[in-house]
C-alpha cells in the first residue's frame, strides 16, 4: 500500500512539475529549464547530504546511478527534439507508454509475474497513460520512422526507472543515486545548452517558476524511489508514468486549456487502475 501512495504522490508531483516546466519553457527555453532544474536540484542534495551521513554507494549503485541520470536525461531531450519537430500528438502517447512498459517487462522478469487483479491494472493503466498524453485525441502516423524519436524517448525515461530502482536497492542507499544520477544528467544537459550556444542567464521574472520546476521534478523523483524501494518496480513505475494526468488537469485548471473526451476517460481509467491496485 506504501508503494502504491508513493507512486501516486511521484506522478502528482512530477506531472506539477511538468506544468511548471513547460511555464519555465516558455521563458526560458526547454533545454534551459531542464538544466536548471537538474541543477537546482542536485544543490538542494548536496547540502541535504551534509545534513543526512549517508554511506557511498557500492560499484553497482554508482553504475546504475550514473547509467540511471544519463538515459533519463538523454530521453528528456530527445522527447523535446521530438516536440520541436512536430511529432507532439506522437511524441507524448509513445514515449510515456514505453515509459511505462519497459519495466513492466523488466519486472514481470525479475520479480515475477502479478497477480491477474494486477495485470488487469496494468493494461488499464497503460491505456490511461497513451489515453492522458495524446491532448487533442489525435494520431497520426505517415511514416513508421515517426515512431524513432518517442520510442527512443520512452526507452530512455523506462531505463531511467529500473537503474534507480537498482541503485536504490540496498537499504541504506537513498540520498547518493539521486545525487549521482542528476549529477549526470547536469553534465549532459550542461553540453546541449552549450553546444546549441545558448545563453545560461535566466531573467529575473523567470526565477520562481525555475526553482518550482525543479523542486517538484526533485520530489518526484523522492517519491519514486520510495515507491520503488516499498513495492514492486513494475507498480512503481507505472503509476509514477500517470503523472501526465497531473499536468493536464493542472492546465485544465489554471490555464482553463480544453480536457478532451478521450483524456476524461483515461483519468477515469487511471482511477479504476489505482483502485485494482490496492486490492
Amino acid at each position: 500500500m506504501l508503494s502504491i501512495i508513493y507512486g501516486i504522490l511521484s506522478a502528482a508531483t512530477w506531472g506539477a512539475g511538468d506544468f511548471a516546466g513547460g511555464l519555465a519553457s516558455r521563458k526560458v527555453g526547454a533545454y534551459r529549464a531542464v538544466f536548471y532544474a537538474d541543477f537546482i536540484g542536485l544543490l538542494i542534495l548536496a547540502v541535504a547530504s551534509f545534513v543526512y551521513r549517508e554511506p557511498f554507494p557500492s560499484t553497482s549503485g554508482w553504475i546504475n546511478s550514473l547509467l540511471a541520470g544519463a538515459l533519463g536525461s538523454f530521453g528528456l531531450l530527445i522527447l523535446y527534439h521530438s516536440l520541436s519537430i512536430g511529432q507532439m500528438s506522437i511524441a507524448a502517447p509513445v514515449s510515456a507508454l514505453f515509459a511505462a512498459l519497459l519495466p513492466v517487462i523488466v519486472g514481470a522478469l525479475i520479480e515475477g509475474l502479478p497477480s491477474a487483479i494486477q495485470l488487469t491494472g496494468f493494461v488499464l493503466a497503460l491505456a490511461a497513460i497513451w489515453l492522458i498524453s495524446q491532448g487533442d485525441g489525435k494520431f497520426h502516423i505517415s511514416r513508421l520512422s515517426d515512431l524513432r524519436f518517442p520510442i527512443l524517448a520512452g526507452v530512455g525515461f523506462g531505463s531511467y526507472f529500473i537503474f534507480i530502482h537498482n541503485a536504490a536497492g540496498d537499504p541504506n542507499s537513498f540520498l547518493w543515486p539521486m545525487i549521482i544520477s542528476r549529477a549526470a544528467g547536469t553534465v549532459l544537459v550542461f553540453f546541449m545548452v552549450f553546444a546549441r550556444r545558448e545563453t545560461f542567464v535566466v531573467p529575473h521574472d523567470a526565477w520562481g517558476v525555475v526553482l518550482l520546476n525543479a523542486a517538484l521534478d526533485l520530489t518526484g523523483n523522492f517519491f519514486y524511489i520510495l515507491a520503488s524501494k516499498s513495492g514492486r518496480l513494475d507498480i512503481a513505475a507505472v503509476l509514477s508514468s500517470l503523472y501526465p494526468g497531473s499536468t493536464v488537469i493542472l492546465a485544465w485548471l489554471l490555464l482553463k486549456e480544453h480536457l478532451s473526451r478521450m483524456q476524461l476517460v483515461g483519468i477515469l481509467l487511471a482511477l479504476a487502475a489505482i483502485f485494482l491496485f490496492t486490492i
